[in-house]
């Protein structure tokens, strides 16, 4: 029996010293054949298009009245990295269609020549709370054959979903480009959001 209450004590030391470093779980992302199934048919849903209409129109007040966006989205753009935060818990969006997002997200830049470097999700204790990250993270296909400068794309893309005691919180989006004569100017951004919101 003491074997038993030593192993429980265990599980719970490594639960209250995990960090996004150390995650107590470490998985990589692999979705079942129902949840593909319910994905092909979210993608036909007015939900989806009223998600993908708002974040464009929202995007496009955010390059012409910035004060006047939704509370529940943020842009971030600075010189080598640009994106946006969507406050999910601010918002009646299920867990169903922020994981569904997430998914089309990688599925649309991926169209643009991209490859997914990574799609894992992370969980570890926070003070308060349990905390899990999934993340896709996709990289430009290269062609090191070619001579010259490296053709960036649109950078390194980084989608991640934050969750809260499993209920989601935010869903961040971030094009990170290099700044090197190793590489082409990236394309804008810009052009990006107007690909991945069709």
């Amino acid at each position: 029996m003491a074997g038993f209450w030593d192993y429980f004590k265990s599980l719970f030391k490594e639960a209250e010293q995990s960090s996004p470093s150390n995650p107590l779980i470490h998985k990589l992302i692999e979705r079942s054949d129902a949840e593909k199934e319910d994905y092909q048919h979210w993608k036909k849903t007015l939900v989806c298009r009223r998600l993908l209409d708002w974040l464009h129109d929202q995007y496009a007040f955010s390059r012409v009245a910035p004060n006047d966006i939704d509370e529940a989205l943020d842009f971030l753009d600075t010189p080598s990295s640009k994106g946006f935060v969507v406050h999910f818990h601010k918002t009646q969006y299920s867990k169903r269609d922020v994981t569904h997002f997430f998914d089309y997200l990688k599925e649309q830049v991926a169209i643009l020549g991209y490859r997914v470097q990574i799609s894992d999700s992370r969980t570890y204790n926070r003070p308060n709370w349990v905390e899990t990250v999934d993340k896709h993270y996709l990289k430009p296909r290269l062609n090191l054959a070619q001579a010259g400068q490296i053709d960036q794309k649109f950078g390194n893309i980084l989608i991640e979903i934050l969750l809260k005691n499993d209920q989601v919180f935010n869903l961040k989006f971030r094009a990170t480009t290099y700044q090197d004569r190793q590489f082409k100017d990236a394309s804008s951004f810009k052009d990006l959001m107007n690909e991945v919101l069709k």
